[in-house]
């Protein structure tokens, strides 16, 4: 088996659900659910950003640099999405973090997120569908650095 060619092709599809992620991160963070000025917004403008950057250098020649760390670094990313998502969705607010109490979800609307009745389905299941693939990525991409000594 041609080892080049397989992590060629492993980096490729890295690179592919990186982009998508962190652009869906990015996209949802700043756009549609308004989620900018909180603190899940920024913290995922922030990874989303990082996470297509990460996505963009694993096509180029550079990806040499990130060695053995990109599957890590993509497991990495995963998580923070994830948990990020279950706080939103435990707190049923994307402001999860200080100051986020009470007062903050009672501000009322039909689009809080905070209220009793909503608490809880502030989750993106398009964003923890991307997390879990880029996660199960990872772990490919970690597994496949690993094993490609042997190979």
């Amino acid at each position: 088996m041609n080892t080049n060619t397989d992590s060629t092709t492993m980096r490729q599809y890295g690179a592919a659900i990186a982009v998508v992620s962190g652009l869906y991160s990015l996209v949802s963070a700043t756009g549609g659910s308004g989620m900018m000025g909180s603190n899940s917004g920024l913290l995922m403008a922030l990874l989303g950003v990082v996470v297509v950057v990460h996505g963009v250098v694993l096509l180029t020649p550079s990806a040499v640099r990130l060695g053995n760390a990109s599957g890590p670094l993509m497991i990495g990313y995963s998580l923070v999405m994830l948990l990020n998502q279950v706080l939103v969705g435990v707190t049923g607010s994307a402001n999860w973090g200080m100051g986020s109490g009470m007062g903050s979800s009672m501000d009322g609307g039909m689009g809080s997120m905070g209220s009793p009745m909503t608490a809880g389905m502030g989750w993106d299941l398009g964003m923890v569908a991307l997390a879990v693939l880029m996660l199960i990525s990872g772990i490919i991409m970690t597994n496949r650095v690993d094993a490609g000594s042997e190979m």
